[in-house]
């Protein structure tokens, strides 16, 4: 029988309920799906057959020791999906930039490396931001993401420690964000899935669950779907499951992040999607045979 081990964090070492949909449907297929923390003592992962990301929730809290662990995923030689190259990739935000300048769609995105000095509200007045959004460029679920008025930067002691410690994203505030949401575009296999909008609370900007926000179920544009997929054409493959995040805005769809390595995939609002799910990693299977 094959093994498949869905990565998880020590803080949740059992399947997330949304990855407990698709391991039921690999199960029914006769794969025997089980759960391993990415950090598991004696590398009790070594005898799956692949292993695929899931709820490895604390990397970007654990970034050395991660990648680490990635690496001896590779000298191991197990199968890792998404790949480690993609996860490596994927990992530091710089990847906005590098799409950005590869002529992709991208929510405009300076990047302040560990210990710059440069003036924020300077920058930020050159480019005309009058509100920008500042965020690790190692991060998840909105981690240390803040708002903040040109000309209040300067004086934010805690953005000044943040500063000294991590690169930081600087992103201008997308008011659509508040007023349409942000679209996430699920795909797996290498095919476009199915889709969810999310909206923050009233008042915030961020449109995490557990800070608030919501998602439902939506149906995007086709407009909307090919520019999520062109943005994943720009990215390193092979990959299993990509999420591309946007916000649609008068200049078309825009990539707020391009989620490949450990994103919530919406499974439970689509009855057919874990099927889906289910269906590309037994084709990984396959390959391997």
């Amino acid at each position: 029988m094959r093994t498949v081990l869905f990565v998880t964090w020590s803080g949740l070492p059992e399947l997330a309920a949304d990855d407990r949909l698709a391991a039921d449907r690999l199960r029914a297929r006769g794969v025997d799906v089980g759960s391993v923390a990415w950090d598991a003592a004696h590398g009790a992962w070594r005898s799956a057959d692949a292993l695929v990301l899931r709820s490895c929730w604390d990397y970007h809290l654990r970034g050395t020791e991660f990648l680490d662990w990635l690496d001896a995923v590779d000298e191991a030689g197990v199968p890792l999906w998404n790949p480690p190259h993609v996860v490596r990739w994927n990992a530091h935000k710089r990847y906005l930039i590098e799409l950005a300048e590869a002529g992709l769609p991208v929510v405009p995105t300076a990047l302040l490396e560990r210990g710059s000095q440069e003036d924020l509200d300077a920058l930020c007045a050159a480019r005309g931001w009058s509100a920008v959004v500042i965020k690790p460029a190692i991060g998840a679920s909105a981690f240390g993401a803040r708002l903040f008025g040109v000309g209040d930067i300067a004086a934010d002691a805690d953005l000044a420690r943040w500063r000294s410690g991590h690169d930081l994203l600087v992103q201008p505030f997308v008011p659509e964000i508040q007023s349409d949401g942000e679209w996430s575009l699920i795909f797996l296999g290498g095919a476009y899935s199915h889709a969810v909008r999310k909206r923050p609370r009233p008042g915030d900007f961020r449109v995490q669950y557990e800070l608030g926000g919501t998602q439902q179920s939506a149906r995007p544009s086709r407009a909307v779907i090919e520019g999520a997929r062109a943005i994943l054409d720009g990215a390193p493959g092979p990959w299993l499951y990509a999420r591309v995040d946007g916000v649609v805005t008068e200049d078309g769809f825009l990539l707020m992040e391009l989620e490949m390595l450990e994103p919530s995939l919406f499974l439970d609002v689509d009855a057919t999607a874990p099927d889906r799910f289910a269906d590309a990693v037994e084709r990984l299977l396959e390959v391997r045979g």
